[in-house]
Parts: C-alpha cells; sequence; structure tokens
C-alpha cells in the first residue's frame, strides 16, 4: 500500500495544537512527539504491527509498543525490514518531501525530538523545511528556528 503523504499532513494541520482523544498524552512523560508523528504516519495509511515488544501499535496508554512513542525505537522500527507497518530509509535533507518524518538532537548527544514534514520547497534548506509538532506545539515551522546539535530525515517508503 502506499502511504498518503497528503492524509498525514492533514491529519498533522488538524491536530499540531491539540490533542486527539483517541490517544494519550505523552507531554509529562517525557514529551509527545514521537506519538504524534506516529499517528500522523498512521494517518497516512500506515498499519499497525501488533509484536509486543518490536512492533509499532498503540491500544492503549498501557498496551502500545515502544516504538509507538519512542524516538529511537520508531527509528529502529522504520529502519529494520519487516513485513507489517509502515518502512522508511533515511535521505538527506534535498530529498525530503511534506509527510516524512525528521528528528532532531538540541541538546545532549541522543536524538530527543521528532516532527512531521509539512512542507519543502524545490530547493529544500533548514529555512523553508516546515514541520508540525508536539511537546512545543507547532505547525509549519522552519527547521532553522531549532537549535540543531544533529538531524536525521526518514522518508517513509511504504506503509
Amino acid at each position: 500500500m502506499q502511504y498518503d503523504r497528503l492524509l498525514a499532513v492533514q491529519y498533522a494541520h488538524k491536530w499540531a495544537f491539540h490533542r486527539n482523544p483517541n490517544y494519550a498524552d505523552f507531554e509529562e512523560m517525557g514529551g509527545d512527539c514521537t506519538n504524534f508523528v506516529s499517528q500522523c504516519v498512521l494517518a497516512g495509511g500506515g498499519r499497525m504491527d501488533p509484536r509486543p515488544i518490536y512492533g509499532w501499535y498503540y491500544y492503549s496508554l498501557h498496551d502500545r509498543a515502544p516504538a509507538w512513542s519512542g524516538v529511537e525505537a520508531f527509528y529502529r522500527f522504520l529502519t529494520t525490514p519487516h513485513k507489517t507497518g509502515p518502512t522508511a530509509v533515511e535521505i538527506e535533507l534535498e530529498q525530503a518531501e511534506p509527510g516524512d518524518v525528521v528528528q532532531l538532537v538540541t541538546a545532549g548527544a541522543r536524538f530527543h525530538h521528532a516532527a512531521v514534514i509539512v512542507e519543502t520547497s524545490p530547493f529544500p534548506t533548514l529555512e523553508n523545511t516546515l514541520v508540525a509538532c508536539h511537546s512545543f506545539d507547532s505547525d509549519f515551522r522552519a527547521l532553522s528556528t531549532y537549535n540543531i546539535r544533529k538531524l536525521r530525515f526518514l522518508h517513509i517508503t511504504a506503509v
């Protein structure tokens, strides 16, 4: 099944400043960014992978995979070949498209924040690549406004 980038971006715009009541809010549990990104990818056609430890799913706050809400677990899930659920490859900024995911290091050494790309230009830069995210809720936020130490882009290849 093909990833519907438009649906993922529409979902991101709809919920960037609100919380979908069908999901727990992880803001007080380390941040809601990857939970929000997972919801966007799911809205774009992603299928949940119900494997308890290595899958990607959310049924409730207490019944979810680590990859649903954890930055590193989400990265590992997307970039590891599997039969169910979305997959991604790491790409450069110039290849990013709306609906793709960006993960950032802004403090420390570990990736700790994630956002959905909602707009790019024919010649992407940090100034004209715009994202939506939770945990400092934003929509149409330029990547250049973050204090970036390191970033990685994940191009969703299948759902």
